[in-house]
């Protein structure tokens, strides 16, 4: 998704009836409309916009539509969105809920600010260093009261807030550097020389970003930055492209939590939220960019990440590498989990459910692709459902496969996510491409049924025609219960019977040599023979194939001869001799076949394998020649 907007609504309860009575409705200015030259951020690595929220006075703008919606603004300033926002308790420890907003600016990293919004106003305003890629909330220990911090991902770092206030910075330990590199860098003081050796090295391995930054600098350049960095440690970082949290022990709402942490580096981090330590490392094949997490650290538990090869990989305990892998049909654009379903979101406008050891479930095509996911719990009322966000600005709510409802939203919607807000249970918030933010709430009394479409089709419910029971019926069933014994024993007699005929028949066959496999030469090794025949008629070309399927010992001095009728066909030659048949290869020998009889009606030829110096037939084969088509 090209968007740049991280929030989190955190808080157990707040007074929603206070703030709408003191928040003045006021018409959508046009200073708050999305400007018409508007363009998407280039990408996720370098995301940029062009119009922040500046000021710690500034609040959200509120207006209310023709139908209902309430649409956050800021001031008509514009927020992108980067990843989808999750609900999360309260940060401030006021036990309010509060809107957690990381504000991209548009004067690159100077303008980054995480904004706390209560209500519809800008409580709390502080800036950050770097782009982040992450945020989440957690608990982090057992002090009372329970007040949560919050983790904001950005470059390879993590930056802990307390009480909205900087806490704690943790950097993920530096990849190691290409030896060839480092020597190149001590070595060499000459730029151009310098640039020559970091481009083969690049070629081979990855450069830190130093030598990356170098390479792209110009050449009046290159001088000033040897000189500047050369007796200078070469480090090389990962970066963080996604971050989770996961129960320590407990599955309480309020229960320590560790963060999970994906990196560029193909790394999936777990780590300790009192320490600050790693727990585990698990390497998946490539880079993940979504994670969603369940289970407790010290219990069992399940990370599921999408990575950037188009599959999605299932993480257990204990494990080095993934449990399960899922191929996807195309590359992940969104993935969550509903119950104990995974859904992911596919850039082929599908959207598909997985069971937790990765078997596809069902498959549902969408009509427009998928631009956010979010799940939609409402444990009050028994009900587990998905909201998905398509381009076309359409936002729908599932229920496993079945659609139950229906929204459409200005504007294409980038990033939502669902959770209580105030004493509101179920609300959804939402940021568009234009740079505003949707807030809906759910009635209570709202239905949240399937739709008529959902479930078995009509015709399963139809009783069948079933015609009633006949005397013969009847008179049957009473016969097997009265005699069920006797038609047992009469049941056995016929098939012991028909076992010992085919055992029969074996035995006849074996000493008649009419198998397709011999096994008459037991100091040599069978043999097997088919036969192809080829042709129209009246003349046929009969082609023999001939197989020593032992295990090393070859065979000599076999011939084939073909007995046939002479008063239907010729047979040029009738005796044909086999070479020394080596174990596994397969010889062929070929034969003319002429049809001589007046009415071209077909017989069967005979083949038979013969050793010199022993007497019967080793092997027999029944020929059927088809039927000739005429004279030629």
């Amino acid at each position: 998704m090209n968007d740049s907007f991280v929030a989190a609504v955190v808080g157990r309860s707040t007074d929603l009836k206070d703030y709408r009575l003191r928040s003045k409705l006021q018409p959508l200015s046009q200073s708050s409309k999305a400007p018409q030259n508007h363009r998407d951020p280039p990408g996720p690595t370098e995301n940029r916009v062009t119009s922040p929220g500046t000021g710690k006075n500034a609040q959200i703008s509120e207006h209310t539509d023709l139908t209902g919606t309430r649409c956050l603004g800021n001031d008509g300033r514009l927020l992108f969105s980067l990843a989808g926002g999750s609900l999360r308790p309260c940060c401030c420890g006021e036990g309010e809920n509060s809107l957690v907003v990381a504000d991209l600016g548009s004067s690159g990293s100077s303008g980054i600010k995480l904004k706390v919004f209560r209500g519809t106003s800008l409580v709390s305003e502080s800036s950050l260093l770097d782009l982040p890629s992450g945020l989440v909330s957690f608990f982090m220990d057992l002090n009372e009261p329970r007040v949560p911090a919050l983790a904001v991902a950005s470059g390879p770092c993590i930056y802990v807030y307390k009480n909205l206030r900087p806490y704690f910075k943790f950097t993920l330990p530096g990849l190691e550097v290409d030896p060839l590199e480092q020597d190149a860098w001590a070595g060499h003081t000459d730029p151009q020389a310098l640039r020559e050796l970091l481009e083969g090295i690049r070629s081979k391995s990855i450069l830190s970003q130093r030598s990356l930054h170098f390479l792209s600098l110009e050449p009046e350049k290159w001088e000033e930055f040897v000189k500047l960095h050369q007796d200078q440690p070469i480090r090389r970082q990962t970066v963080i492209t996604c971050l989770g949290t996961l129960r320590k022990c407990t599955a309480d709402e309020d229960g320590v939590s560790c963060l999970v942490i994906g990196t560029e580096s193909c790394e999936v981090y777990v780590l300790d939220p009192e320490a600050f330590i790693i727990l585990t490392k698990v390497v998946v094949p490539a880079p993940p960019v979504v994670l969603d997490v369940s289970g407790q650290f010290d219990v069992e538990y399940r990370i599921t990440a999408a990575c950037r090869d188009g599959n999605v990989y299932i993480l257990r305990r204990d494990c080095e590498k993934p449990k399960y892998t899922v191929e996807l049909s195309s590359q992940c654009v969104g993935l969550v989990r509903v119950g104990k379903t995974v859904v992911v979101g596919c850039s082929d406008q599908t959207l598909q459910g997985f069971t937790q050891k990765g078997k596809r479930l069902w498959s549902l095509p969408l009509p427009s692709p998928i631009s956010a996911l979010s799940p939609m719990p409402l444990p009050s009322r028994g009900f587990g459902g998905l909201l998905v966000a398509l381009s076309s600005g359409e936002v729908r709510l599932y229920q496993d496969q079945w659609l139950v409802n229906t929204q459409r939203a200005p504007e294409p919607v980038t990033a939502m996510t669902f959770g209580r807000y105030g004493r509101e249970e179920g609300t959804v918030i939402m940021a568009t491409r234009g740079g505003g933010m949707l807030v809906r709430i759910l009635r209570r009394t709202a239905s949240l049924q399937k739709s008529e479409g959902g479930g078995p089709p009509v015709a399963q419910s139809v009783r069948l025609n079933v015609p009633k029971k006949s005397q013969l019926f009847v008179d049957q069933t009473l016969r097997e219960r009265e005699q069920g014994s006797l038609m047992q024993s009469a049941f056995l007699t016929d098939l012991l019977r028909t076992r010992v005929r085919a055992a029969q028949a074996y035995c006849r066959a074996l000493e008649a040599s009419e198998g397709p496999c011999s096994e008459g030469l037991s100091s040599e090794g069978p043999i097997k023979l088919h036969a192809a025949v080829r042709g129209l008629g009246p003349r046929f070309t009969l082609t023999l194939y001939v197989v020593n399927t032992a295990a090393v010992r070859p065979i000599i001095g076999l011939r084939v001869c073909l007995l046939y009728d002479p008063a239907h066909y010729t047979v040029a030659p009738p005796m044909l001799t086999l070479p020394l048949l080596a174990p596994g290869l397969n010889y062929s020998l070929s034969t003319l076949v002429t049809c001589c009889g007046a009415l071209h009606t077909s017989d069967v030829i005979r083949a038979c394998v013969v050793q010199e110096g022993r007497g019967g037939v080793l092997l027999t084969a029944n020929i059927n020649m088809p039927q000739a088509e005429g004279l030629v």
